[in-house]
């Protein structure tokens, strides 16, 4: 009963009218692989609050760098100019960082699908991959307070965000709102990005047990997933996100908080 609930908002979800009022919709705009993967990262890393606010504030970046991340990331050695850039407690500080960061990670490692692969070769679990890539991320110096902006599984964190920039990054299908860049990591090892939404339904189906949205919960809820598909457990994703804002019209589902 509830793999056929799914099932069904899985059909009506997943499909190209997603994007319009999804993050997603920021990276869909670029054509080459690192400008799909920074301006990814970067929109899923401002990913909370009202959802219009995080487009209208990832298109903002977007403009700053040109609409060409990759090549104003490499390019550039001064990333002042953005000390100004705000998204909720996301600052300037902040946003200096994750460039620079950034440049570090395509200079130095191979580029963000590197980084995150060989975490995850580690025991092909998507755990190892967040922990590797937070370890990547902040081996350059930074602000302590800039630390809370990429999460630490090891605490339990749930990870949405990266959780939902990796599903972007990993899987593909015949629809192609999610990109499928990335081949060495399986669809079938994604874990769920939990948010308010995606908890509240799972919990209502009996998916969890747990009341915090935290990296336990996530595991209980992909290990149901799995069960329902083996191969793509993520894309019940959009389902539960779908049914959690309770068939919204599209202007609602614009202004819904993620």
């Amino acid at each position: 009963m509830i793999k056929s609930i799914l099932d069904q908002a899985v059909i009506r979800y997943n499909n190209t009218d997603f994007i319009e009022n999804d993050p997603i919709q920021i990276p869909h705009r670029f054509s080459k692989k690192e400008d799909i993967e920074i301006a990814g990262f970067l929109s899923a890393s401002i990913a909370w609050g009202q959802r219009k606010t995080i487009i209208n504030n990832g298109w903002r970046l977007m403009e700053r760098l040109d609409f060409s991340p990759y090549e104003f990331i490499m390019e550039e050695s001064d990333f002042s100019p953005f000390s100004d850039f705000v998204h909720r407690t996301f600052n300037g500080l902040d946003c200096q960082f994750f460039l620079q960061s950034l440049k570090n990670i395509y200079q130095n490692h191979g580029g963000l699908e590197q980084v995150f692969t060989s975490g995850f070769l580690e025991d092909n679990t998507i755990f190892s991959a967040l922990k590797q890539f937070r370890s990547v991320f902040f081996e350059i110096p930074y602000e302590d307070r800039t630390r809370k902006h990429i999460p630490d599984v090891s605490t339990n964190s749930s990870a949405k965000r990266l959780n939902m920039f990796l599903r972007w990054m990993v899987r593909k299908d015949e629809n192609k709102v999610d990109f499928g860049l990335w081949e060495k990591i399986p669809m079938s090892a994604l874990m769920l990005p939990l948010d308010v939404h995606t908890s509240n339904v799972a919990r209502d189906m009996k998916l969890t047990s747990r009341k915090q949205n935290d990296w336990k919960a996530v595991e209980e809820i992909t290990v149901e997933l799995r069960k329902f598909d083996p191969d793509d457990p993520v894309k019940y994703d959009f389902a539960l996100f779908g049914i959690g804002v309770n068939h919204a019209s599209k202007s609602r589902l614009q202004q819904t908080d993620i």
